[in-house]
């Protein structure tokens, strides 16, 4: 194999999302993050013997409406297997899982590949529950184990061997993301634990139609790392190929501060699981009727609220998707337009200096100091010139510290802007005086000393005057005179 240009890459993503019910999948040990280490364990979720797993509904009932919003086709019939495998953080020695029979298969999403869409295949969509967290402690030579996080329900979507580039995965796992915080069945949080990602990667000649050997890659903790992890993998696996080295099927870990991978283990397949109905639960049979009621109850998906406020709003497809890419400021936005037409000026506020401040603060909108109706009279305030677009932001930032009304602000601060005519003439006049020369040069032809005009009348007036008002009483004088 010689040619690069021959070969093409071939990923396939798994992602494990841990879904946000009161209590686990299998016990009613209450499903929290954070808690005391193996404070939230009993002994179904400890595997203790006698002990009698029962599923919870919510995580069925929140599996479907995945499953919906996935365009996949829901299975009439359902049951649960036992993936039979030994680690220290799985304490029954056999996960609950699902195999040949799961919740979902043959689903999709699209994603925009190249300024064109693209269709990603999804293979299955099952439940299983979630295995313990291991802590490895370097400083007294051993690993801990937290079992609260055993028999958390798990929601395991695997995509079909679509896609073809790292970016594109980085694009499907956004979307994936997105779709998945509008259905409210997980936080998504990467450092939590609550979303995870393996990705299988192999490299082939563009004209095979099999599946070159494949690498597992773990230890991806962010959407970045799968990309970066994806694009090492890519060269790897073509630099072998073009020197006429075997890839060997294997699982590696992703190394973030080397920005490489590592072997970890050889590639288990299905059988070395030994697979086998799980005796505890019975297999369930899913009623269209109430398959057609989840569905009838599904939220508006990310592409829909997109073209939505596209059609509605008349906004440009940049403004619609930056005001999609969280539920929260989406409701914010469109609470907004409930309170006032302007509805430009509002999406700038809340993609500009709203969006600057949650980025500072590293919070959601939800739990802001901010109200709508603040934000549409803030925005009045600097229409109407009662002060300027920069006092705003600052008392955007005062209204977040504080809770308090835009009004209310803007008197205590001072920070009302000076509109009266007969004060800024005023101003003008002095500025006029102690810059004569200046004046002489815009009365020549150098309209562009009309800003530093503006600018000296803005110090004297403390930055408190309305430039849009300086600028036309300074350019009414130096036409009149």
């Amino acid at each position: 194999m010689n040619d690069a240009q021959e070969l093409e890459t071939v990923i396939g993503l798994e992602v494990h999302l841990q879904l946000n019910t009161e209590s686990k999948i299998f016990c009613g040990c209450a499903n929290r993050f954070g808690q005391e280490p193996n404070s939230l364990t009993c002994p179904v979720c400890l595997g203790l013997p006698g002990s009698l797993p029962v599923l919870n509904q919510k995580a069925l009932l929140y599996a479907i409406r995945i499953a919906v919003a996935l365009n996949a086709q829901v299975q009439p019939f359902v049951k649960f297997d036992r993936k039979n495998y030994y680690y220290p953080d799985l304490p029954k020695g056999y996960q609950i899982s699902q195999y040949d029979l799961p919740i979902a298969f043959a689903g999709f999403i699209m994603i925009s590949s190249e300024g064109k869409p693209k269709r990603i295949g999804i293979k299955r969509a099952h439940l299983e529950e979630d295995a313990g967290k291991l802590i490895h402690d370097a400083s007294a030579n051993c690993s801990l184990v937290d079992y609260n996080r055993t028999g958390t329900p798990l929601m395991e979507i695997v995509s079909e061997p679509d896609i073809r580039s790292p970016q594109e995965a980085y694009d499907y796992l956004t979307t994936l993301k997105l779709t998945l915080q509008y259905l409210h069945v997980s936080d998504c949080d990467m450092e939590k634990g609550s979303l995870r990602c393996d990705a299988n990667i192999s490299v082939r000649k563009k004209a095979d139609s099999t599946l070159g050997k494949k690498t597992e890659i773990k230890n991806l903790n962010s959407f970045k790392a799968v990309k970066n992890a994806l694009e090492f993998e890519a060269d790897r696996h073509r630099t072998q190929l073009l020197s006429g080295d075997r890839i060997i099927q294997e699982t590696r870990l992703w190394n973030d501060e080397k920005q490489s991978t590592v072997p970890m283990r050889s590639k288990e397949e299905a059988h070395d699981y030994r697979y086998f109905p799980e005796p505890d639960l019975v297999p369930l049979t899913l009623s269209e009727e109430a398959i057609e009621e989840i569905r009838r109850v599904m939220p508006e998906l990310p592409a829909a609220k997109w073209e939505r406020f596209r059609q509605q709003y008349s906004l440009s497809e940049y403004d619609a998707k930056i005001l999609i890419q969280q539920p929260s400021i989406a409701d914010f936005f469109e609470a907004c337009t409930h309170l006032s037409k302007e509805i430009k000026k509002i999406c700038n506020w809340i993609i500009g200096p709203v969006a600057a401040e949650l980025n500072a603060r590293k919070v959601g909108i939800e739990v802001l100091n901010l109200t709508p109706i603040h934000l549409v009279d803030l925005i009045k305030e600097v229409e109407t010139g009662a002060i300027s677009h920069l006092a705003g932001k600052d008392v955007l930032k005062m209204m977040l510290d504080t809770g308090k009304a835009p009004a209310t602000i803007i008197e205590e601060e001072g920070l009302a802007q000076v509109s009266n005519s007969d004060e800024l003439e005023k101003i003008v006049s002095a500025v006029f005086n102690e810059n004569s020369k200046v004046v002489a040069q815009i009365k020549e032809g150098k309209e562009t000393a009309m800003g530093f005009l503006v600018g000296q009348a803005m110090k004297q007036a403390q930055g408190k005057a309305n430039p849009k008002m300086l600028a036309e009483i300074i350019k009414r004088r130096i036409t009149d005179a």
